[in-house]
């Protein structure tokens, strides 16, 4: 015999809650870009799908793009490739692209869309290289501005040259939702290994992306790095110049800045950073004004004061 049931109260504002942004995001494109820490373990990695199953459900066009940096670590250590990583950026010769492309194309991308077959999303496995998605060229040898005058060859590194996202809009408007890798090719199918938080920013502009949600290991962007409660609500593209002037962005946020004045530049509307270990947060940051962790807009002016104190409808 049942004596106590949980409270259906909850539940229900939870869900009156969540129908405004519903109905506002509702046939959108949301850019979602996940680092490969993410995918340590089947189980952080299902808890993160779970959450993008859901803007997926309630017909958010959203794009999956994921990186792989531990698990090609690893692969590298046990080929012994020695692993590199200048600026936050990886230096890739010939063995390490090949390791790139059968961890970020087979590894990562193939369990990925397992789970996405668990949940029953018909999502779709692509790269950058597929249907001239990503087209690039090898980035030329570049001299460091640290003072130490040391001039790096990234190797088998691309910068972008164009973005071509017809295919991508087909699989969105048949209802698919692509998992995308961010290895790419320059005009002779060369591979080219490329940052994956700079292919998600390119995906976003070329999509006219409402969002681009940057999931990292940090609760988002903080005032000081050494203060973990310094953690910045929200920001502009000012805000962020001044961070990096002053030092406040590591190695691995520096191209996450870069990629976050890229996508807003060609047009995002706003891009979060937000922490997967926090409980939620993708639901939490999308369907909540408090949000989880950092927003990022072109000029805070665009914000309301009622935006900034977290009390807004939805935008």
């Amino acid at each position: 015999m049942i004596t106590s049931r949980p409270d259906p109260s909850i539940a229900v504002r939870a869900l009156k809650s969540a129908t405004p942004y519903i109905r506002m995001y509702k046939g959108k494109v949301f850019v979602i870009k996940a680092g490969g820490a993410v995918f340590a373990d089947r189980e952080t990695t299902r808890t993160l799908i779970e959450q993008v199953a859901i803007l997926h459900q309630v017909g958010i066009k959203t794009v999956l793009v994921h990186g792989g940096g531990p698990q090609l670590d690893g692969i590298q250590a046990a080929l012994g490739v020695e692993t590199r990583m200048v600026g936050g950026r990886r230096v890739t010769d010939q063995k390490s692209i090949d390791a790139t492309a059968m961890v970020l194309n087979g590894l990562i991308n193939t369990r990925i869309l397992g789970i996405c077959r668990e949940l029953e999303i018909e999502a779709i496995g692509i790269s950058g290289v597929a249907a001239g998605l990503i087209r690039a060229h090898k980035r030329p040898p570049v001299r460091l501005t640290d003072g130490s005058g040391e001039t790096v060859d990234y190797g088998f590194v691309g910068d972008i040259d164009s973005v071509d996202t017809t295919a991508i809009g087909k699989l969105l408007d048949n209802g698919l939702m692509p998992v995308v890798s961010p290895v790419s090719a320059d005009s002779q199918g060369t591979l080219l290994n490329i940052n994956a938080d700079t292919v998600a920013a390119a995906l976003g502009a070329g999509l006219a992306a409402e969002k681009l949600v940057l999931c990292t290991g940090a609760a988002g962007i903080l005032e000081r790095l050494e203060d973990p409660s310094s953690l910045i609500s929200y920001t502009d593209l000012k805000g962020l110049k001044r961070l990096r002037d002053r030092g406040s962005l590591n190695d691995g946020m520096l191209p996450k800045a870069a990629a976050i004045e890229n996508a807003i530049r060609g047009g995002v509307r706003r891009v979060h950073v937000i922490s997967y270990k926090s409980k939620d947060s993708l639901l939490a940051e999308i369907f909540t004004n408090e949000g989880t962790g950092t927003l990022v807009v072109a000029d805070l002016n665009a914000l309301s004061q009622a935006e900034q104190q977290g009390t807004a409808t939805p935008a």
